[in-house]
């Protein structure tokens, strides 16, 4: 039986920093991929990083064809196409991606460290005893063999779905299931097109409740006059097949005439605040298996490296200490929410209000500055955005017409803040954290009734 000071379950860009972390402080690190080799980087998603990411998480910039194309920005178009909204921020300057390559060379940087890869391998479940995670029990899908690995710390990398963590026992305080409400489902295609577009420096957002409900279109452009193109549908009801809509509306877009696929493929995408907890006796849960996806653009990426590397840090400190329980694991938690998840916490009341709100009062409202360019970088930033009672009057007086979204948007906005309010006091151990939880569920009980109802 193989043995290890950490098993990362998935090769993602969670899980490689948080294997090139541990295994840099001289930590035995398996990374577990039911991928082969080769295949590792390749994903269904936007392929959208911000620059920000790689400086926050210490990375240079790679240099082998991994960044496909640099991006100045986003620019939201409102449902009739009118009204144009453009965020050129410096945290959404960044990078299209070409995945694989990108996923090669974080996975590259972690073997080169000296982590151990076991390819074309399934996680089967988590093997649990005296209520801690000690090992793995593991399938080699080159030969079919099941396999158990032991270990003291295993780290939850698998993705959307998260293969130990719906495993686990509840009494590890880790919510086991993600409700669909929460969920995206996408479709998206790479394309070549005849030729490159006009606007090659901006991702492009498409609102629209008919086409994509609760979620929205994008068209992220590439090198060579391709582009990634897909759209997300929250899960939420009945909600339309998203590969059908994306051939009944996107498609038929003069754009795509004559174009020719490259790749396409479904996915699901967490779209929500981060699992209140992320941490138990002997396992971290990290990346899109914690919720770490940006609420409000999908964005994953940054995210899952950034919990990988934090999830990397604090394991090393309790190992050094002797002590893996989920006290001493309890850092990863603070660290995530004070870095990344109190915004993401108030990007879900965000949500909320794009998620509910109809084609016409977008349409309204962007066009006639109910909701303005900076509300949508301000909350993106997660930063703290106040309608002031000269701006109100202003507002009211133009939003007479739509005065219900107007106080949507009141009350979503006082929500954000409280909630931010509340993940800015995360308690720094697991002792106050049912209280903390309770409260987190009586916010978002309010806010999904005062917003979505």
């Amino acid at each position: 039986m193989s043995s290890y000071d950490v098993i990362v379950v998935g090769a993602g860009t969670a899980g490689c920093l948080a294997a090139k972390t541990t295994v840099e402080a001289g930590l035995k690190t398996c990374l577990v991929e039911r991928k082969r080799r080769e295949e590792i980087g390749e994903k269904i998603c936007g392929d959208a990083l911000g620059e920000h990411h790689l400086k926050t998480l210490g990375l240079e910039k790679p240099q082998g064809g991994e960044l496909e194309k640099r991006i100045g920005g986003i620019k939201i178009y409102s449902p009739d196409l009118e009204t144009v909204f453009t965020i050129a921020h410096e945290d959404f300057v960044g990078y299209l991606l070409n995945r694989r390559l990108f996923g090669q060379w974080l996975l590259k940087k972690a073997l080169d460290e000296g982590a151990v890869l076991l390819d074309s391998t399934q996680c089967l479940k988590p093997i649990i005893e005296k209520h801690f995670v000690t090992g793995l029990q593991v399938k080699n899908l080159k030969t079919g063999r099941n396999v158990q690995l032991k270990t003291k710390v295993v780290v939850d990398a698998s993705g959307f779905l998260a293969v130990v963590r719906r495993k686990l026992p509840r009494e590890m305080g880790i919510e086991n299931d993600v409700a669909n409400e929460d969920i995206e489902a996408c479709y998206r295609e790479v394309r070549q097109l005849k030729q490159e577009t006009e606007n090659t420096g901006y991702c492009e957002i498409y609102l629209n409740q008919k086409v994509t409900p609760g979620g929205y279109t994008w068209i992220f452009p590439k090198g060579g006059a391709k582009v990634n193109a897909g759209l997300g549908i929250c899960m939420r009801r009945k909600f339309p097949n998203p590969k059908n809509q994306f051939y009944k509306y996107i498609l038929t877009k003069p754009l795509f005439e004559g174009s020719l696929l490259l790749q396409g493929g479904a996915w699901y995408d967490p779209t929500r605040r981060p699992l209140d907890n992320m941490v138990g006796n002997g396992v971290a849960i990290v990346g899109d298996a914690a919720c770490l996806v940006n609420p409000i653009h999908g964005g994953g990426i940054g995210p899952s490296m950034l919990s990988g590397q934090l999830a990397g840090k604090t394991i090393i400190e309790s190992l050094e200490k002797g002590d893996v329980s989920q006290k001493s694991l309890w850092p990863s938690n603070c660290r995530y929410m004070e870095l990344y998840g109190t915004k993401q916490a108030g990007l879900d009341v965000f949500r909320m209000l794009l998620l509910t709100s109809r084609d016409e009062d977008l349409n309204y409202g962007m066009k006639y500055k109910l909701l303005m360019e900076e509300d949508i970088l301000k909350a993106s930033l997660g930063e703290e955005f106040h309608i002031k009672v000269t701006d109100t009057a202003k507002r009211v007086f133009r939003g007479l017409k739509r005065i219900r979204f107007l106080n949507k948007l009141r009350i979503t906005v006082n929500l954000m803040r409280q909630v931010k309010a509340h993940y800015k006091n995360y308690p720094e151990t697991p002792d106050n954290f049912k209280k903390w939880q309770l409260k987190t569920k009586a916010l978002f009980k309010e806010a999904k009734s005062a917003i979505m109802e």
